[in-house]
């Protein structure tokens, strides 16, 4: 991995899709970068609903469309340009309220903290799109 790079989502070659819903996520930077983050894309079809429980910080910026995260204290809606910030260890429900792109950043990275706690069995959701 060099040391200063670009991404944009039309590059992204992997693409994982939650069941049969429009929800599909693509990293970008994972833990086979030698970074100690993640960075990716999602894309989200008007009205889907990912639950989750965020086993990592991650910050969610909107770059097309309107999306909500509800958490332990109501929801939160970010519109293109603002920032979604969640913190390790909290039960959400990811919405998108219309079509919905986005960035994603997580510490430390995402499928390696969530393939080492209890919310392992929810990665069998997902499958290569």
């Amino acid at each position: 991995m060099a040391a200063v790079e670009r991404f944009a989502s039309k590059t992204t070659t992997s693409w994982f899709q939650r069941l049969d819903q429009q929800v599909f996520l693509g990293d970008v930077v994972d833990q086979t970068s030698g970074a100690e983050m993640s960075v990716g894309f999602g894309r989200y079809g008007k009205g889907e609903r990912n639950p989750w429980k965020v086993t990592y910080d991650e910050a969610l910026i909107v770059t097309k469309g309107s999306f909500t995260v509800e958490g332990p204290e109501g929801p939160v809606t970010a519109g293109v340009g603002e920032v979604i910030y969640l913190r390790a260890d909290t039960e959400v429900l990811y919405v998108a309220n219309e079509e919905t792109e986005l960035v994603y950043v997580t510490y430390p990275h995402w499928l390696r903290a969530t393939e080492n706690s209890a919310e392992a069995a929810r990665l069998d959701e997902f499958h290569e799109a």
